[in-house]
């Protein structure tokens, strides 16, 4: 069930980031509410994740999927491309995330 939290933590997460940039600054009151209605749910729903999942692997597939699918979000609202370089690294991100999950004996307890 951690992971469930884990990936519904992540897109609430992704949300709220999104939300942040359309908010102008606070300045747009329902982005601003999405900002902080989602970051309060994504950390909540990161509490319940740490009942089962080490923080490490926590924290490396929170920040691994969260730069991925932040970036994707940035391609379709707002029109940001990532250059090679970028997509290199977050490919390399992504692996290392891969790795700990398929390989390191630090799973789940």
């Amino acid at each position: 069930m951690g992971f469930w939290y884990l990936l519904l933590a992540v897109v609430s997460e992704v949300i709220a980031t999104s939300a942040l940039k359309a908010s102008a600054e606070f300045s747009r009151f329902w982005p601003s509410v999405v900002v902080v209605v989602g970051y309060t749910l994504s950390f909540y729903l990161l509490t319940l994740v740490f009942r089962t999942v080490p923080v490490g692997v926590t924290y490396a597939v929170w920040s691994g999927l969260g730069i991925v699918l932040i970036t994707l979000a940035g391609i379709v609202l707002f029109k940001e491309i990532p250059d090679l370089p970028a997509i290199i690294g977050m490919t390399l991100i992504i692996g290392g995330v891969g790795v700990i999950n398929l390989f390191s004996k630090t799973g789940v307890h």
